[in-house]
């Protein structure tokens, strides 16, 4: 999982705002950030999932899972015991269906925009349906919750809403990207504009 945290200037905001839109593959210019053109830009991250493999090595993995099931299937058969044989056709179907399920997961991917008056929050999902949610960076709380000892969760919170952020990134990646969106938001609530 990774995250990139990116400082601009407000004119280049409308054309990453397309490109954050193209990298949801929706296909469709939704919207813009709507960012006024005199706000400096104090933060802008787009988070996304580890990516899978590669479709060759995948594909490679796969047949060499497939193989190796039709041999044990095969003598599985000519020792009689042919109704095995659909279970390890199944492992296989099974497996092209994880690859792909993880293929599509990793399409996911969160977009953090702080300025002195807005936090910004777009959500593409794996299906490409986007989600918004803006706060006021003077009264949002980041608050990294321990699930376990090596598990959290990243809220935002604020007047009673909150919003899971980096559900995907690993916990030391999430722990990170916390503290980088904690001075951001310290950084808006001090900002003269």
């Amino acid at each position: 999982a990774s995250w990139e945290p990116r400082r601009r200037t407000p004119d280049t905001a409308a054309s990453s705002a397309a490109g954050f839109f193209l990298a949801c593959h929706c296909g469709v210019l939704i919207g813009s950030l709507r960012m006024t053109s005199d706000e400096p830009v104090l933060l802008d991250t787009i988070l996304r999932p580890s990516p899978p493999m590669d479709a060759r090595a995948l594909l490679a993995i796969l047949i060499a899972v497939a193989l190796f099931n039709i041999a044990f299937a095969l003598s599985f058969i000519l020792r009689g015991a042919w109704p095995i044989a659909p279970f390890m056709g199944l492992d296989v179907a099974l497996l092209a269906w994880a690859f792909r399920a993880s293929k599509r997961a990793a399409l996911r991917s969160e977009r953090i925009t702080v300025t002195p008056s807005r936090l910004e929050v777009e959500q593409c999902s794996s299906k490409g349906r986007i989600t918004r949610a803006q706060f006021n960076p003077y009264w949002v709380r980041v608050d990294l919750q321990r699930v376990t000892e090596v598990s959290h969760k990243l809220f935002l919170r604020s007047h009673g809403r909150a919003l899971q952020v980096g559900a995907f990134l690993a916990p030391a990646t999430r722990e990170g990207f916390a503290e980088s969106l904690k001075s951001a938001i310290s950084e808006a609530k001090t900002a003269r504009f």
